[in-house]
């Protein structure tokens, strides 16, 4: 794009929004956005990773004020106030600035293989890789039971012609000369010198004397990698689950980034999520509704029978225990919370009309205790 939106107008958030307005807002627009929705919609594409973008800045709170002060020269090289470098945009993946430890990754990293990651750059030349960010949309059933994925991404990889040392064999690393080993460059902005990382030798100090034709020095190359992904059971939407070392390569042999997979929960055909327990409507016929009996109900293992008692209203509520969603890493389960809807007949011949109209003669208003409630408080109203 010729020009950045401002990131809230993009979230559809103002600036005045909490974390969970953010929360919301990205997660309904990531879903219309998404690229398995819109295969071959570059424009769709374009607004995707724009969402990311502004998602990873409005929600970690540094960032956030940073470009809140200075806009998107917070991130420019060399930017004002600047909070981390700027974003990359591969298709579906995003780059997170989390510093030089990449973060923690609390309960999820023994969910993926792969070794941990290191700090920033050394004497050798050496950085670490850039994290990777992943959005994918799982089934509210693999959310429930847990399942395997494995996805597939473009990402610089450790380059096999030099082992990833970025020079020919016999060459040797050498000082910069733009910036003599110092790693940075001072440059003029009208009345300010901002010292800026050295475009020549990326803030290491060292220049390779005879690069690498493969990688161009760099220790690294553009390759496919498949990455299988353990999802657990009752995992929620937009959690994010942390691949150690599974990011890109780090600079001339450097330690790898991490992989973060940020989960999205589609939504489905009958059940709403809340919590642990799944909610759905289910049609009642009118005459189960008076008589009371037992209907079919589903549930994410299969239909169920449930008892109706007789006289049950629209509305009413009946709970299904040890059907909902499982918690995590635990053994306990939420309920399913089934609200039926009582079909009232549309089109009626004349012996159902008969029948009826005889009905409500012999019900009168002794039997409706809601219609008779009603009509009292009426009379309390306008006594």
């Amino acid at each position: 794009m010729s020009s950045k939106r401002d990131y809230y107008e993009v979230l559809g958030v103002d600036r005045s929004s909490t974390e969970d307005d953010i929360k919301r807002s990205y997660r309904k627009l990531a879903v219309k956005y998404h690229p398995d929705k819109n295969p071959g919609d570059h424009e769709a594409e374009d607004r995707f990773k724009e969402l990311g973008e502004a998602y990873d800045v409005l929600m970690e709170p540094q960032k956030r004020a940073a470009y809140d002060r200075y806009g998107h020269a917070a991130f420019q090289q060399g930017g004002m106030g600047a909070a981390g470098g700027g974003f990359h945009d591969p298709f579906d993946l995003f780059r997170e600035v989390f510093g030089a430890g990449g973060g923690s990754g609390g309960i999820f990293d023994h969910f993926f293989g792969g070794g941990g990651g290191g700090g920033g750059g050394d004497s050798s030349g050496r950085q670490r890789g850039s994290d990777l960010r992943y959005d994918m949309q799982i089934t509210l059933e693999e959310a429930a039971f847990g399942a395997e994925k494995e996805i597939e991404i473009r990402k610089l990889d450790f380059c096999e012609a030099c082992d990833s040392t970025g020079a020919q064999k016999g060459s040797k690393a050498v000082t910069c000369p733009t910036c003599r080993g110092r790693g940075q460059v001072v440059a003029s902005r009208g009345f300010f010198q901002v010292a800026q990382t050295c475009p020549q030798c990326h803030g290491t100090g060292q220049t390779i004397e005879k690069p690498c034709k493969s990688c161009h020095g760099e220790g690294r190359v553009e390759k496919t990698s498949r990455v299988k992904i353990k999802i657990p059971a009752g995992i929620d939407s937009d959690s994010r689950l942390r691949s150690s070392g599974g990011g890109e390569a780090g600079l001339r042999g450097g330690p790898s980034g991490d992989l973060y997979v940020v989960l999205h929960i589609k939504e489905h055909n009958v059940f709403v999520r809340d919590g642990m327990d799944l909610r759905s409507e289910v049609p009642l016929p009118f005459t189960t509704a008076a008589l009371g009996g037992e209907i079919r109900v589903p549930t994410l293992e299969g239909a169920v029978n449930l008892k109706i008692p007789a006289g049950t209203q629209s509305g009413a509520v009946f709970r299904i225990r040890g059907q909902g969603m499982p918690a995590l890493q635990s053994s306990a389960r939420g309920d399913i919370l089934t609200h039926v809807e009582v079909e009232v007949p549309t089109r009626l011949n004349h012996e159902q009309r008969e029948a009826l109209e005889k009905f409500s003669e012999l019900c009168g208003e002794d039997n409706s205790p809601i219609h008779k409630g009603f009509y009292e408080r009426l009379k309390d109203l306008f006594s």
